[in-house]
């Protein structure tokens, strides 16, 4: 149950990435700051690509004792090596993977659905994740609010995680009701992603 602890930071890929130069930004966000997690989150549906990408970041996470997961592809966890898998249909498919994957981390992003997030949980995922927090132009408007996540911290025993279109304004917002911050666009698409992490997670203290 989420408690006035700080926080803990989950990093999400870009939708797509230079393989030659993205892991050596990762490794520097993830030796200059505490990360939980990293997703795998990229659009291509090129299985090469996927696979080459997943065995470099892997090696990088690793290395540090970090976690990682890939979003959707269930069939490449264990192949690759990998540490769970960020289901993004909520809790559609959730039965079914935790059955494949006993051992793996299984996380569902579930929207701003209350009622999808407490199927999740029933289904066994390990954190529902909600968002967009912040607005944004994608999608279709609609925002995961405080209320959600206030009721889910006091209600639900399952690690909530906030993501999408995060400020620092809605990290401070967010800070005591939420497990973990997600972020990912918001860091990768500035010069200096370590140092904008750290501006975004300022407020936390």
């Amino acid at each position: 149950m989420a408690d006035q602890d700080r926080p803990q930071i989950y990093l999400v890929t870009p939708p797509e990435f230079d393989l030659d130069t993205f892991p050596d930004r990762l490794a520097a966000v993830l030796d200059g700051a505490e990360i939980a997690c990293l997703r795998l989150a990229l659009a291509t549906k090129d299985e090469d690509r996927v696979l080459r990408a997943a065995d470099a970041l892997r090696q990088t996470c690793h290395a540090r004792d970090v976690a990682i997961i890939i979003e959707r592809h269930v069939l490449l966890v264990d192949r690759l090596g990998l540490d769970g898998v960020h289901l993004t249909d909520g809790a559609r498919s959730l039965r079914k993977v935790r059955k494949d994957l006993p051992d793996a981390i299984i996380g569902a992003h579930c929207g701003a659905t209350r009622h999808e997030g407490i199927t999740a949980a029933e289904q066994g995922t390990d954190y529902v994740a909600f968002g967009p927090v912040g607005a944004t132009p994608l999608g279709d408007g609609s925002l995961a609010d405080w209320d959600l996540f206030e009721w889910w911290s006091e209600m639900i025993e399952v690690p909530v995680v906030a993501e999408g279109a995060l400020t620092a304004e809605l990290v401070e917002k967010f800070g005591p009701v939420t497990d973990f911050f997600a972020l990912g666009e918001e860091i990768w698409n500035t010069d200096a992603p370590l140092s904008t992490l750290k501006s975004l997670l300022a407020p936390l203290g």
